[in-house]
Order: C-alpha cells, then sequence, then structure tokens
C-alpha cells in the first residue's frame, strides 16, 4: 500500500505538467509527416538522376550491332545480330538464347510498302493471276471453282 501512495505521490505532480503542457495539433505532425516524406523522395529521385549521369554510357560502336528483330510470339522473338562480318540468327525467349544459323553479312531486302499489299501480289501470283484483278477478286473473297448461289 505503501508504494501505491509513493508511486502516486510521485506521478502526481508529473501528471499535472502534462496537463499543463500544449498539446501539438494533428494538422502540425501531419504536415511534418507529410514534408519528411516528401524529402526523402526527392533525396532518392536525386540520387537515382545523379547516378544515371555519372555511369558510363554504353557504347553503339561495340563489336555487336541488332540489324533486326521479329516478334513471334508475346515473349518470344528471332534476332539477327551483326557481328564482325557475320550474321547470327539468334532465337530469344525468357531466360533462354539459341544460336539458329550464321550468315556472312549481307543486306536486308526492302520491306513491303504494306504487308497487304504484298500478300494480296502473293495470292495473285499462287491463283495464277498477274495483276491487281486477281488481287481485286482475293481481297472480295471469291475463291475459283465457287458459284454464287
Amino acid at each position: 500500500m505503501r508504494v501505491v501512495v509513493a508511486l502516486a505521490g510521485g506521478l502526481a505532480p508529473r501528471l499535472a505538467l502534462a496537463a499543463d503542457a500544449p498539446v501539438a495539433g494533428d494538422g502540425a505532425g501531419l504536415v511534418r509527416a507529410t514534408l519528411g516524406l516528401a524529402l526523402v523522395l526527392g533525396l532518392i529521385f536525386a540520387v537515382g538522376w545523379v547516378m544515371r549521369r555519372i555511369s558510363p554510357a554504353r557504347s553503339a560502336a561495340g563489336p555487336l550491332r541488332i540489324v533486326g528483330a521479329q516478334a513471334l510470339g508475346a515473349r518470344e522473338r528471332v534476332v539477327l545480330v551483326e557481328v564482325g562480318d557475320q550474321w547470327l540468327v539468334l532465337g530469344v525467349a525468357p531466360g533462354n538464347v539459341r544460336g539458329l544459323a550464321t550468315l556472312p553479312r549481307g543486306t536486308l531486302p526492302a520491306a513491303p510498302s504494306s504487308p497487304v499489299a504484298g500478300f494480296a501480289n502473293l495470292l495473285a501470283r499462287a491463283r495464277g493471276g498477274a495483276g491487281a484483278a486477281g488481287a481485286a477478286g482475293a481481297a472480295a473473297g471469291s475463291v475459283p471453282g465457287d458459284t454464287p448461289r
């Protein structure tokens, strides 16, 4: 019992002082926390910017040069890489790169201006037609030997 009275007697003046002390409002604490967070985020971005500026840039004059690439699927592609006087055809997938072929250095054929026009010409040649009339018929959906109903 004496311990409780002694503790209560020792705490009473401290509690009275704590009750008289001004209480910081929630708004001041929120502003202070927000400013601290902004400062930390600003430092993170500043350090990242400085690291990018001082890091050595990748040189395009290296021994490898990507000549072309073609996507085969969502995450798979074929890449043509020039190494010296050779072209390497590589199959690239997540976590996997395979050499498909090695070719002498050459030039790429010009891409057709319109993939649809290229396909229409190929279809016309395959059907035996030699012009735009065959391609127009193919585009309209006619099939040789098909009779209208």
